[in-house]
Parts: C-alpha cells; structure tokens; sequence
C-alpha cells in the first residue's frame, strides 16, 4: 500500500474522524434504500470546479457527471461508447431526476484548447481534440473576432458550450419528452474560479445572470 497517494489516505483519516461520523446514519440509509438524487449536475472535470462542493452537497443528493469542458454530445444511438449518454440515460430513466444542470466554468482548460488553432494533439489519438471538437463552428467564429480579448473570447465559448450541451440535451427523446410533459427542467449555470461568483442562464433570454443570494 506504499504507492497510494498519502493524500488521499490522510484524506480518508478526516472523513472517518470527520464528516461520515456526522452522517453515518445518511449513509448506511443510502447503502440499505439506494440513491434517490433529484438533480444530475454535469459539469468539467477540472479539480477546481467540484460540484459537490460548489453547492455543499451531502451524500446522495446529486449525481454527477463530470468530463472535459463539461460538455453533452448529441444523441447518437449506435454501437459505440458513449459514457456521458450512458449516465444521462441512468439518471433520466431510472433515478428520475427532476433537474439536471449544465455547469460550465472560467480558464477551462479544454476551452482555452478549442480556441488554440494552433493547439497539438497530446497523444495519437486526440481524444481531446476530436471531443472538443463539437464545438469547433462556435470556437471559428469567435477566433476571428478580432474586438473581443482573448479573456472574453475563452468566457463567451465558455458559456456558448452551456448553451450547446443544454441543445444537445433536447436531442435525447425521453428528455425531450419529459420536459415537454413538465417533468423534466435544464438549466445553465457558470462558475468562476476566481472569484467564487456563480452565474445561472436565463431559460427565456439565455442570458447569464447573478442570482440573489
């Protein structure tokens, strides 16, 4: 056991000591009746933009899928893998979650990337590159704005990516369906890092707004 990362076992001590003997009886309920979270977040993979922690989520309260740029890929129901889809389909159709969110952050990295056209792949597979490649019409219009800083380009495809997966989401017919029969609400949200400043999409403008808080 030499090579775990001491980090995380000096983690796990805290949690023991910590926060599961103030929720131990939440989490022998969550072992004994199963998962019931009513809200599927879907948000980067980036270490610094955890949702669990962003919204001081307990134990069972949110399922989470977590990929680079925090991005929802269209429906396409053939033969390969698909992971986001497949968790997608989990939670819409067996857990019945009654809101999923798309949050986005600031200085994503997979974002800065689909901005670079100059950008080399990191393996011979690309799989990076060929991700982020469903946002590559939006990512070519904003690298020829030449009015717009680079700080606002990478800010304006950061939310443009929200906007895109929550279209994306609407492609999928039992989350189509459900939405249209009520059952089923998409929302937008932005996290910056920096600043802790959280910025949620209007779902009749689509703009991003602060909420009150």
């Amino acid at each position: 056991m030499s090579s775990f990362p001491d980090t995380l076992l000096n983690g796990y001590r805290n949690f023991m000591s910590g926060r599961y003997v103030d929720e131990r009886e939440r989490y022998r309920t969550l072992a004994e009746l199963g998962q019931n979270p009513s809200t599927l977040v879907i948000a980067c993979s980036d270490s610094r933009s955890a949702p669990e922690i962003i919204f001081d989520a307990g134990p069972g309260e949110l399922f989470v899928i977590r990929n680079v740029a925090n991005m929802v890929p269209p429906y396409e129901p053939d033969s390969n893998f698909h992971a986001t889809s497949a968790a997608l389909e989990f939670a819409v159709l067996s857990l019945k979650v009654s809101d999923i969110v798309v949050m986005g952050h600031g200085r994503c990295g997979g974002i800065r990337a689909a901005l670079d056209p100059n950008a080399e792949p990191l393996s011979p597979g690309d799989f990076i590159g060929r991700w982020m490649g469903l946002l590559k019409p939006a990512a070519e219009q904003i690298q020829s704005n030449d009015i717009m800083t680079q700080t606002e380009r990478q800010t304006a495809l950061e939310r443009i990516s929200i906007r895109n997966s929550l279209d994306n989401l609407r492609s999928f017919p039992e989350i189509r369906a459900r939405e249209e029969e009520g059952k089923l609400n998409l929302h937008g949200a932005w996290f910056d890092i920096s600043t802790g400043e959280l910025w949620v999409m209007d779902p009749a403008t689509r703009d991003f707004i602060r909420p009150e808080i």
